[in-house]
């Protein structure tokens, strides 16, 4: 067997091994061993496919693994089903307290109680999604400032 032969069987097992951990560190050495065959086809000596090998898992390993893990812990670009709600606008349908009460966001109905359970939220008041808790929508007025009349200074 040809040392690029036995680069690529250590190639494919460090691969197959990735597949099993996820981890994206066999997958560099995987990408050296690869590399480290590809040199060994082409003629090169044994010191310079272990030179190959070690320069192209090192760069795999310092550059691509450290993205490859940030990336990972990134949160979705989309939000779907209920998370998509926090954070948007809607009305209040019915008075809202801690008790009771019903939102229109988009074009759905949804039960809600106010972010401060103080609150009492009169029907056809802008609110903001805070969270939400179940099937409820946890929300909270929207804060209007007024501008001042008549020229009068705030």
């Amino acid at each position: 067997m040809s040392d690029w032969q036995a680069w690529l069987i250590v190639a494919g097992v460090l691969a197959a091994a990735e597949v099993m951990t996820l981890t994206f560190v066999l997958a560099m050495l995987a990408g050296g061993a690869a590399a480290a065959a590809l040199l060994g086809a082409l003629g090169a000596d044994v010191i310079l496919q272990a030179l190959g090998f070690a320069v192209v898992s090192l760069i795999g390993l310092t550059t691509i693994v450290p993205a490859a893990r940030r990336h990972r812990h990134l949160p979705p670009l989309l939000r779907t089903g209920s998370a998509a709600l926090i954070g948007r606008r809607g009305f209040a349908v019915t008075q809202i307290d801690r008790h009771s009460g019903q939102v229109r966001l988009g074009g759905d109905v949804w039960s809600a109680r106010p972010y401060d359970e103080s609150l009492v939220i009169e029907p056809g008041a802008e609110i903001d999604v805070y969270a939400i808790d179940g099937a409820t929508a946890v929300v909270h007025p929207v804060q209007r400032i007024d501008p001042p009349r008549n020229g009068a200074q705030p």
